[in-house]
């Protein structure tokens, strides 16, 4: 059957919105590859919580150079979360600005392809398969799935700042939370429903309408390829109402009416001083980045007119000339973002 013109339009865009969900970059295109250019900060601290649901949880924290306990941020990995570390930790030095700028920082540690949010169920794909509780949907046994069911906005908002309060003194109000990707998205989905908690939320490069046409099936796609998991077992169905609960194209009133303090970005997906290029490969990664942030960018574009038809002026956004889908750039948001966000936390 011949496929008309617009169908392949629309097959090559949910194609490219596909591989800009499969980011947090530093991962090369070709496969899971990627080097850590930071790695391990022996000034942060294991602090682990338990959940009702996915066992022990890891954190790292690093404490603010002048010890308060009422200046908190969360920072929130990429779609590819690992279990040993947060990627802002393994690729970016943004720990070291923030404690340097009076502020804890809480990197919660794994969670791929989890959105950050409570699910239905643990993934499974036709009730079969059992995997890791927190980390990749495929187990040691071979087969796709998991034992527990994620519900991380549970934990993000309840079970980690109360033992952060209870053991370390935390503030578990008017904190600061961040994320890049799949993080930038949860970020704002959990300043959303948890105003008390985040008076701050950051989005780098985040996917803003998680409903729009295609993006229900790219975000299918991009979880099977980063860990098997299954969406279903996430938000449902395509047609459930999770879907819209968890976009941040819909539910934009509610951070207009919080007042709740944001800072949107995108690059504009052309190279600068993070692309240098000095291999075919690196040529290759390169160019899908420009893509991957191109696509970030119009999403987030699509975002910034939601919210300017809805007359709201509580959020900063930042379009630099230069900039693909990279650690590098997102680091420098983090830098750029920090003044703002220091002064509306604690």
């Amino acid at each position: 059957m011949q496929v008309s013109k617009r169908q392949g339009v629309l097959r090559r865009m949910a194609a490219a919105v596909t591989m800009a969900l499969l980011v947090p970059m530093g991962v090369a295109v070709l496969g899971d590859t990627a080097t850590a250019s930071a790695a391990f900060n022996p000034s942060g601290q294991d602090f682990w919580v338990d959940s009702a649901t996915m066992g022990p949880i890891k954190s790292r924290i690093f404490r603010a150079a002048d010890g308060n306990t009422d200046r908190v941020a969360y920072a929130l990995d990429g779609l590819r979360a690992r279990d040993d570390l947060n990627g802002w930790e393994i690729e970016t030095d943004i720990a070291r600005s923030l404690t340097a700028a009076n502020i804890n920082v809480v990197m919660p540690v794994g969670g791929q392809s989890s959105f950050y949010t409570d699910w239905y169920a643990p993934s499974s794909f036709f009730g079969l398969g059992s995997g890791s509780s927190s980390g990749s949907a495929t187990g040691s046994s071979g087969k796709v799935g998991q034992k527990n069911r994620y519900t991380w906005e549970t934990f993000l908002t309840s079970d980690l700042p109360n033992a952060l309060a209870g053991r370390m003194g935390f503030r578990n109000s008017r904190n600061g939370i961040f994320g890049l990707s799949m993080g930038g998205s949860a970020a704002l989905t959990l300043a959303a429903y948890h105003p008390n908690q985040f008076s701050y939320a950051g989005s780098f490069s985040g996917y803003l309408n998680v409903s729009a046409p295609g993006m229900k099936e790219a975000i299918r796609l991009a979880m099977l390829d980063a860990g098997n998991f299954n969406v279903d077992s996430m938000w449902g169905p395509p047609f459930d109402r999770a879907w819209l609960r968890n976009d941040p194209f819909v539910f934009a009133p509610r951070l207009r009416d919080q007042g709740t303090r944001l800072w949107v970005s995108a690059g504009s997906g052309l190279p600068g001083p993070f692309d240098r290029p000095a291999s075919p490969v690196d040529l290759f990664n390169t160019g899908n980045a420009m893509g991957l942030e191109a696509i970030a960018l119009a999403n987030t574009r699509s975002f910034q007119i939601r919210m300017a038809t809805l007359g709201a002026n509580n959020v900063t956004y930042d379009f630099p000339n230069v900039g693909t889908h990279s650690w590098g750039y997102w680091q420098d948001e983090v830098f750029k973002m920090t003044p703002d966000m220091s002064a509306h936390i604690g």
